[in-house]
């Protein structure tokens, strides 16, 4: 334990639980509802409303080795690929052997697929799959029919939530164990300003972190709180410099910052190119599956094409699905598009590459412990190995299913006592960042820590991350003060600088992660992980295991 906390007032209210689950997507709801069913007292926190989580804005679809000929061996494969031998391949293989069934758990919990004439599961392709295994819902509203199902199942089921909650920090017992967390909760209500929830089992499911960028397809609530939290707890964080970058964002123009329209890579699956602005294929030739390639493939070929030809953007073609189809398969992103002055029915659509998804995070095991007793993560905010050093596409919401299961089981099973948590008096509380920071950090990252990176571009984001910590905020900027926007920032502000100091050791280019001062990948040095802890002092430190195989997070649970 760091003793670290946000700047934050006491709780003045707490409830008791068996489990506190942090975040409403599908990790989080998934989580919450095998907890209960296996008789845990269970409370649910989320940021915004119940249904407002990245989970909604997943467009593409769940990967699950659903159809005829297709196998779990045969989805490994693709995983492990695109992964770029960094996965570890014990999560891989309990991600697609357990998969299958997890999807059907979720249909029964009351999620509704899209059918083929005769009822089965329609299945589409995305890049880096060599099989139609991506099960959709309404056409391209995977995400926001998978939450309705769970959302309604929470309902239903009464589990005790607590909304429009930013959880702050993790509260210990006298032994250092998890004993529940601070939270602030904004506006009125049942619970009002800071509190507590005391459980003997966090579960962090509170999604990614892609507002350190100024434009992500994230939505506003993902600022890294999870793992912020994470770090100032101690706990140990993986593969933080491999952020994802979709290839394929509507491109709204060069100043365009906050959350952008995703064009979901099923789109590519049912057959768009992506062209220059003279209608030229520049995908072909450059990798066997095309314009299907793993994401970090595709994104650097869309970079490349930019600076050949000194544009801001490319196009994605798909005039050739005509309309019945464009408003049948993806009406979400056709409304999307149209709002946005643009008709993909008779043109290409403008497309560059923004910040998508973080492969990595705090790290775990396969029952999704992490290295501080009773603490968990899952899904984005989780480091399982299964991503590697890229994700393959939609497996990021198959990974929530399979690994929130896998969690439930574990706290189920072990049932810890419930303790009391041991407030630290004093010690080191982290700066307090003004909201007015944080469009500074935002274009700091996306200068320095972008799609392309260099010693250089590196070390300048590190020089200005570092005076932000060190306090020198902005100029103009008035002094920072306890609530919900500072404290954004400054988990906004120490995510960053993690990723930075991950990205600046890795000398080389692999996955999502491209040097161009190291434009090869380099197995001999750096077939291995980067994990980093946050010190008493709030300095960082980085360390490089031995090789690709994920360590047990504690000598009491060997890897299993």
């Amino acid at each position: 334990m760091t003793g670290i906390r946000l700047t934050a007032p006491e709780p003045g209210w707490s409830i008791d639980a068996d489990v506190v689950v942090v975040g409403s997507g599908v990790a989080g709801l998934t989580t919450a509802l095998r907890c209960v069913a296996a008789g845990l007292d269970t409370v649910v926190v989320t940021k915004a409303r119940l249904d407002d989580g990245s989970t909604r804005w997943a467009q593409g679809g769940i990967a699950a080795a659903l159809g005829e000929g297709d196998t779990p061996e045969q989805h490994l494969d693709d995983t492990l690929v695109a992964g770029a031998g960094l996965c570890d391949e014990r999560a891989v293989r309990a991600l697609v052997t357990e998969g299958p069934d997890a999807v059907r758990r979720l249909i029964e919990t009351g999620a509704h697929f899209d059918t083929t004439e005769n009822g089965d599961i329609a299945l589409t392709r995305e890049g880096g799959h060599h099989r139609r295994r991506i099960a959709h819902a309404g056409g391209d509203a995977t995400g926001a029919e998978i939450s309705r199902a769970l959302v309604e199942a929470v309902r239903t089921r009464a589990l005790h939530t607590v909304e429009n909650a930013l959880v702050l920090d993790l509260l210990t017992d006298a032994e250092g164990r998890t004993a529940g967390v601070s939270l602030h909760v904004m506006g009125e209500g049942q619970h009002d300003g800071v509190g507590a929830v005391r459980a003997p089992s966090v579960v962090l499911a509170t999604g990614g972190m892609g507002q350190v960028f100024s434009a992500t397809t994230n939505p506003p609530v993902s600022t890294g709180d999870g793992v912020a939290l994470a770090l100032r707890a101690g706990a140990e964080i993986s593969d933080l410099e491999f952020v994802q970058f979709h290839p394929t964002v509507l491109f709204l123009g060069a100043d365009s910052e906050g959350q952008q329209p995703l064009v979901s890579e099923a789109v590519r699956g049912e057959g768009a190119y992506l062209v220059d602005a003279a209608g030229t294929r520049f995908m072909t030739g450059q990798h066997e599956l095309a314009e299907l390639a793993p994401r970090d493939i595709v994104a650097k070929a869309i970079t490349r094409q930019m600076q050949l030809h000194g544009t801001e953007h490319m196009y994605l073609d798909a005039r050739h699905f005509g309309a019945e189809m464009w408003e049948q398969r993806f009406p979400t992103i056709l409304a999307a598009c149209r709002e946005h002055g643009i008709d993909p029915v008779t043109e290409p659509i403008p497309v560059a590459p923004a910040a998508h998804y973080a492969s990595g995070g705090v790290r775990t095991d396969l029952r999704g412990r992490t290295t501080v007793p009773g603490l968990y993560a899952c899904g984005e905010t989780a480091c399982t190995g299964v991503h590697g050093a890229n994700r393959l596409a939609s497996n990021s919401l198959l990974e929530g299913l399979v690994f929130a299961e896998r969690i439930a089981a574990d706290i189920a099973e072990r049932r810890p006592a419930r303790t009391d948590a041991v407030r630290p008096e004093g010690g080191p509380r982290s700066v307090l960042q003004s909201p007015e920071v944080r469009t500074s950090i935002q274009r700091t990252m996306t200068r320095g820590a972008g799609v392309l990176r260099s010693a250089d571009s590196l070390a300048g984001a590190a020089r200005e991350l570092e005076a932000l910590h060190a306090g020198a905020g902005v100029a103009d900027a008035k002094a920072a003060v306890p609530g919900v926007e500072a404290w954004e920032t400054t988990n906004l502000l120490l995510v960053s600088r993690v990723l930075v100091a991950a990205a600046s050791a890795r000398a080389e280019t692999r996955g999502c992660h491209w040097r161009e001062d190291h434009p090869d990948r380099d197995d001999a040095d750096w077939r291995a992980h980067l994990v980093v802890r946050v010190g008493e002092d709030r300095t960082l430190s980085v360390r490089r295991t031995e090789s690709a195989d994920f360590d047990p997070v504690s000598p009491a649970h060997p890897a299993d």
